[in-house]
């Protein structure tokens, strides 16, 4: 191979990779979120959403939310949600961008060290077009398996160059990298034992070095020899160790308290160990042939045959065995069936985290070493038989061709809801899980009836499982039957009383009932079990507006202001707390939050007509009356605010503000669009007319209005009118007094 051709064929090659990567992967810009972690993790994240806020940027490094530890992805799904909102598309293409960048770090980091250019590049095009990846790359929630890919591979990177250069720089650098990675996702742990592998294969740093000698008067003297290379490496390696542990412990806390570490005495241990021995030889079946790919595998608990064990830890026994035996000619078997079996262990189930037998996520970065193990015993197998090239030219493109083809099948399962949890349940066996959530994107086809067998199927299959129970609720709740509704919240709640969704639902359905103090109850604990849901601000509304209706003021006030709080965007908390505080005459504290619900929603009359009284309350009149007029302007036919204005016009003790004839105009209109039926606008009328020196028709308008009060217990009001017409027979006006009662317009 000439210079120039070892200089240009790696980009050439890196250039292949990319643009087969980006053209395979580029359907992703039309795919959606899914309604499986996506929610919780971005669209429903309320912490995501707010930006880089010094709280958010807090809560990513100390929360354990969705039971990981792991702040870097929090932060970059916080960056893609401020650069493109809730555009999916966008945040899809940022996950193949990291794993583009992945495959390219891969084909550089072996090639650099094995010298093995098309070893090196089958393996990198096998990591990045090879369907199993899909799962990690098409799932906006895995966003923590490609960033933390990215960071395993520097790391790797700069310990290639701390190996070539031996400076405390780069051993540094690699520790730091290696750190971050953790904070991506903590199943990196095992990096360093990957590292370890390395130094024995290609980087043969394991093997001691021969003594030193030194030659006095023509004698060879042995000078002190240096310390074994093992050991050294083994030492390079406890500071690596020790962040592997702090994090093994960090993630162990974590998930203890999220409640998704399954228990012993649900799945014993025996069961635990039969599904990893199995789980190892499934995952290289469907690294082979890679069909049937679901986004969940139900764990088989004890269901597992016995002889498919035992045959699994043969066939595991037996492979350990003859790579171990072939380590010393062929090192690559070795590492890269340790690589495989290693960075498997924190996934493969001995700790059991939630409900899954296995995950074709967690092949992404542990099936590299099979690739290495295939790319270069092919490489071995070939390389005295004629037509080398030929041959592994042609399996190797038929191999990537097959990945391409069933990759591209297996994005389309990911376009949405629909279609990947309906590929899922077709796909494998017993998934109450997966019954349920394709239920939910039926609810959303509008399509009820099937929704509700898929529900019912997964009771079948586990009638312990609450959420099919709360759906059956929901589905009740929509056809307004609420007694049933009533039933499935409950059989839910008995089953998992902590569920928070289960909680706000049968609150709500409660409330519709008119059982007001037993909504309270379980809205206040649904709060205090959903502790970053977005939908904690919609929760606390709910609960202040039964609060307001058993008046108890103080308690709403509080739940409005924790609703506000999570939603700064929340128009109708604004609104109402703004009109709690009026029932309180706290008026200058109400102010405010009327004005924060138009700046929310410029059309909301209700807070416009409140903010106006409010303003007219605290005497400032010229603005009462432009925001008055604003709401007449947008609406001629509101009633109240044209029968408010021409009060003002007609009875402001400040005369710089009164006028007649907008008063008359005003009135009338009020009073026009209610027939003269209502006492209120006629007053309003009348003191028009006075305001104007019509006395004979603000006398008879007043006599109407009592007439029509007559029946009312408002006796406050009649003396009003009584004292109001006496004036008008004696040919005086009637001015407003300075302090006046604020109208809530509800």
């Amino acid at each position: 191979m000439d210079n120039i051709t070892k200089k240009f064929l790696p980009a050439g090659i890196s250039l292949l990779l990319v643009l087969t990567t980006l053209a395979v992967f580029w359907p992703l810009h039309n795919h959606e979120f899914v309604s499986y972690d996506d929610d919780s993790y971005v669209t429903n994240n309320r912490h995501i959403q707010a930006g880089f806020t010094r709280e958010s940027i807090i809560w990513a490094f100390t929360s354990g939310y969705a039971s990981n530890w792991h702040p870097l992805t929090w932060l970059s799904h916080t960056l893609d949600w401020r650069l493109f909102g809730n555009n999916p598309g966008r945040h899809h293409l940022v996950n193949l961008f990291f794993h583009i960048i992945n495959t390219l770090l891969l084909f550089w980091i072996l090639q650099r060290m094995t010298g093995a250019l098309w070893r090196s590049g089958f393996v990198a095009a096998a990591f990045a077009l090879h369907p199993l990846h899909v799962e990690s790359v098409a799932w906006l929630a895995e966003r923590k398996d490609i960033l933390s890919g990215m960071f395993f591979l520097l790391t790797l990177a700069a310990y290639l160059r701390y190996v070539k250069q031996s400076r405390l720089i780069w051993y540094l650098l690699t520790l730091l990298l290696f750190a971050l990675g953790l904070m991506a996702k903590p199943m990196l742990v095992t990096l360093p034992f990957v590292l370890l592998l390395l130094d024995y294969w290609p980087l043969q740093r394991l093997f001691p070095r021969p003594e030193n000698t030194t030659k006095v008067s023509g004698k060879s003297l042995k000078s002190r020899p240096p310390r074994p290379a093992f050991t050294r490496v083994l030492l390079e390696k406890i500071p690596f160790l020790a962040l592997s542990l702090g994090s093994s412990i960090v993630t162990y806390i974590v998930q203890h308290r999220g409640g998704s570490v399954v228990l012993t005495d649900i799945i014993p241990l025996n069961n635990r160990v039969a599904n990893a021995f199995a789980s190892y030889l499934k995952y290289i079946g469907k690294m082979f042939w890679p069909s049937r790919l679901a986004v969940l595998y139900p764990h088989p608990q004890n269901a597992l045959p016995v002889w498919q064990v035992m045959l699994a830890g043969l066939i595991l026994a037996i492979t350990f065995i003859v790579v171990i035996r072939l380590a010393r000619r062929r090192g690559y078997l070795l590492v890269g069936w340790l690589w495989y079996v290693g960075m498997l262990v924190p996934v493969i189930g001995l700790v059991q985290v939630g409900q899954q037998a296995l995950a074709d996520r967690y092949t992404y970065l542990p099936s590299i070493g099979i690739f290495i193990i295939i790319a270069w015993s092919l490489a071995d197998w070939a390389d005295k038989r004629r037509y080398r090239q030929v041959v592994l030219a042609l399996a190797g493109s038929a191999a990537i061709a097959a990945f391409i083809v069933t990759t591209h099948m297996q994005l389309k399962y990911w376009k949405n809801n629909l279609t990947l949890f309906e590929h899922t349940v077709a796909v494998t066996k017993n998934n109450y899980i997966m019954h349920v959530n394709y239920g939910n994107a039926l609810v959303a086809q509008d399509k009820i009836a099937e929704a509700v067998e898929q529900y019912r199927k997964s009771i079948r299959i586990n009638p312990y499982g609450d959420k099919a129970y709360n759906n059956l609720g929901n589905i009740c709740e929509i056809q307004n039957n609420l007694d049933e509704a009533i039933l499935y919240y409950r059989r839910a709640l008995n089953i998992n009383p902590q569920n928070s969704q289960t909680q706000a639902n049968l609150a709500k359905v409660l409330n519709l009932q008119g059982k007001r103090e037993e909504a309270v109850t379980h809205y206040k604990k649904a709060i205090s079990l959903m502790s970053d849901s977005s939908n904690v601000a919609e929760v606390h509304y709910s609960l202040a507006n039964i609060l307001k209706k058993l008046d108890k003021l103080d308690e709403a006030i509080d739940s409005y202001r924790q609703s506000l709080k999570l939603n700064p965007n929340y128009a109708s908390a604004a609104y109402n707390l703004g009109n709690c505080l009026l029932l309180k005459d706290r008026i200058p504290e109400a102010i405010p939050y009327f004005e924060q619900a138009l700046r929310l929603d410029p059309n909301h009359i209700g807070a416009r007509y409140n903010l106006a009284s409010a303003l007219k309350s605290e005497g400032q009149i010229a603005q009462a009356i432009a925001q008055y007029r604003r709401i007449v302007q947008t609406d001629p036919n509101d009633t109240n605010t044209a029968n408010s204005l021409a009060w003002i016009y007609a009875t402001c003790p400040d005369p710089a503000f009164r006028d007649s004839g907008q008063a008359v105009t005003f009135a009338l209109r009020a009073a026009d669009l209610t027939g003269h039926k209502n006492p209120l606008f006629l007053d309003t009328l009348a003191a028009a007319y006075a305001a104007a020196g019509q006395f004979e028709q603000a006398i008879k308008i007043t006599q109407q209005a009592l007439e029509l009060s007559a029946a009312d217990n408002n006796d406050d009001f009649k003396k009003q009118l009584k004292s109001r017409l006496e004036l008008y027979q004696q040919q005086k006006p009637y001015y407003e007094p300075a302090d006046v009662k604020t109208i809530i317009k509800q």
